[in-house]
C-alpha cells in the first residue's frame, strides 16, 4: 500500500527547508566581529568610511573573508567605561559575535590612572567574554614617555599577562607602524589619519584572521 504524505509531514518538511535556508544564509554572511574600544576604534576625527572598523571590514573581505565588523568604539572611554557597556553592547548586536576585539586602556594611561585598576577592568571584560565562550583578540597600547619608565613597565606588562590568563591572542600595539610618524597622525598628535588607519589595518589584519574561528 502506498503511504500517504500527511499535512503534518508536509509542514515538517517546510520547516526543515526554511531552517536549512536560514542557516545557510547566515553562514554565507560570514563572521561577525565587534570592536570594543575607545576613539582609536571609533575612528575619531575621520569620516566613517575611513575609520578603523570600516577599513578592517573591507580588508577582510578583500582577503576572502566576508566579515561584518561592528564599531563598538566610544571616544574617551576608559577600561572601566568599556566594561560598563559590555553587556548591553553585546545585546545590541542581535547575535553572538564570532570575535570581539578589545582595544582599551589608552585613555586610562593618558589620565595617569593606576595600571592595576586598568588591568582589573580589562580582566573583567575578558572574563565575561570567556564565560560567554566568545573568542577575543586583545589589543595592547604603549605608555607615553612622559609618564616615566616605571609606569610604562607596569602599564605595558598587563596586556601579555591578561592574554596569557585567558589564552587569548594578543596584538601588542594598536598604533604599530604609525606612532612616532607625524605624517600619519592627525593634528591632535594622538589619532591616526586615513593613511595611518590603513597601516594599522594592514598590520593587524593577520592577527584578526588568525583569531577568527576556523
Amino acid at each position: 500500500m502506498k503511504p500517504r504524505f500527511s499535512r503534518y509531514g508536509a509542514i515538517r518538511l517546510l520547516v526543515h527547508c526554511f531552517a536549512f535556508l536560514f542557516v545557510t544564509a547566515a553562514h554565507a554572511q560570514g563572521p561577525l566581529i565587534w570592536a570594543l574600544g575607545d576613539s582609536l576604534t571609533a575612528g575619531y576625527g575621520l569620516p566613517p568610511a575611513q575609520g578603523f572598523t570600516v577599513r578592517l571590514e573591507q580588508a577582510l573581505r578583500k582577503s576572502g573573508i566576508p566579515a561584518t565588523v561592528k564599531n563598538g568604539g566610544i571616544a574617551g572611554d576608559t577600561a572601566a567605561q568599556g566594561r560598563a557597556r559590555l553587556a548591553w553592547g553585546l545585546r545590541g548586536l542581535g547575535e553572538k559575535p564570532d570575535l570581539v576585539i578589545v582595544e582599551l586602556g589608552a585613555n586610562d594611561m593618558l589620565r595617569g590612572l593606576p595600571p592595576a585598576a586598568t588591568e582589573h577592568n580589562i580582566d573583567l571584560i575578558l572574563a565575561e567574554l570567556h564565560r560567554r565562550q566568545i573568542r577575543t583578540l586583545l589589543v595592547g597600547m604603549k605608555a607615553a614617555p612622559n609618564l616615566g619608565a616605571s609606569y610604562a613597565r607596569a602599564f605595558e606588562a598587563m596586556y601579555p599577562r591578561l592574554a596569557a590568563r585567558y589564552r587569548a591572542p594578543l596584538y601588542p600595539f594598536f598604533l604599530d607602524g604609525v606612532a612616532g610618524h607625524g605624517n600619519l597622525i592627525q593634528a591632535d598628535g594622538r589619532h591616526p589619519d586615513a593613511r595611518g588607519v590603513d597601516i594599522v589595518v594592514q598590520r593587524i589584519l593577520p592577527a584578526v584572521r588568525k583569531a577568527l574561528p576556523r
